[in-house]
């Protein structure tokens, strides 16, 4: 079965429309959100960069049925795991049984913020996977005192916790960090449909956890509008390699982006108002292997790409 969400860019929108875009993506039919957690945005055209914790609040008291995860949260550097472990379980019980904690290594352009070295990938793996298991100490309710590689926890215990702890997806874009997800997290999401990185996160021991993957359009009436709000909003998803973790600054992405043109931004974001080639699309991350498609819309034409969803796409996918 093929779940369908919805993706919230905290660096397009801000903290009030992303709160009514969750209500609106429960009203449509969407089934789950994954919201991401940003200190800035991918680019100044971009233009926002909300504190997700904050909305995560709003969100909660604005919905029912919808599960929300965050996508991702790096529970590291920026944010040390003892604040993580506090901020998803109060959200977790706020929205019973709907939240999921999703959780990554995370990029320098939000994570340098606070002065500290960024590290390697391997390192930094390493900082995940204690990370994650101090989280888990916490949600038992002990007294947690963790004297780690990275991390130290001097007598911490959170009180306030759902009655059941919520999922931690654990994000891969390569099958090194497929392995991580597959030995300690309860599922994995990727930002493309790679069929590998699922092989892999199955072999290290994911089997059938949930597996998330966001799939990039840009619904417009007109084709040619949407290649060009998606050139303009989103330059960074043509971008290949270690750079997007590794530059420090929007500008810096706006210098990378410099020559990237609508024809490449076209080959990674659905443009336009074809129904089947959003279709096929999804089709395509169902047969990578992916079980959850949380739909990124970019740009600000929100309300239709809802209308377009709703009449063309979901209750083809019913």
């Amino acid at each position: 079965m093929v779940h369908i969400g919805y993706a919230l860019s905290s660096e397009e929108h801000p903290a009030n429309d992303l709160v009514a875009y969750a209500r609106r993506a429960e009203e449509a039919g969407f089934e789950y959100a994954m919201i991401s957690d940003h200190y800035h945005p991918w680019i100044d055209e971009q233009g926002e960069s909300t504190f997700v914790w904050s909305v995560l609040g709003g969100i909660a008291r604005e919905t029912a049925r919808l599960t929300v995860g965050t996508g991702v949260t790096c529970p590291t550097m920026r944010y040390h795991p003892a604040i993580i472990a506090q901020a998803a379980a109060t959200v977790a019980e706020m929205m019973p049984g709907r939240f999921l904690l999703g959780v990554g290594t995370g990029e320098a352009l939000n994570e340098h913020i606070t002065g500290d070295h960024f590290p390697s990938h391997e390192v930094r793996a390493e900082m995940l996977e204690e990370a994650v298991d101090v989280i888990r100490q916490l949600w038992s309710g002990d007294l947690v005192r963790h004297y780690g590689e990275f991390f130290t926890v001097e007598n911490a215990r959170v009180y306030s916790r759902p009655d059941a702890t919520p999922p931690i997806i654990v994000a891969a874009a390569g099958r090194r960090a497929a392995d991580l997800a597959g030995r300690i997290g309860d599922g994995l999401i990727n930002f493309t449909p790679d069929h590998e990185v699922v092989a892999e996160f199955r072999a290290a021991g994911g089997g059938d956890k949930p597996r998330f993957v966001q799939f990039n359009v840009c619904w417009a009436a007109d084709e040619t509008e949407a290649r060009r709000t998606a050139r303009e909003t989103v330059p960074t998803v043509a971008l290949q390699g270690e750079v997007t973790t590794l530059l420090p600054t929007p500008k810096h992405f706006e210098q990378a982006t410099a020559a990237v043109t609508e024809d490449q931004i076209a080959e990674v974001v659905v443009c336009g108002p074809d129904p089947g080639r959003h279709l096929d699309g999804i089709r395509t991350c169902v047969e990578a292997g992916f079980d959850h498609v949380h739909v990124d819309q970019v740009g600000p034409d929100q309300e239709g790409f809802f209308r377009f969803y709703e009449r063309e796409i979901l209750p083809e996918l019913r």
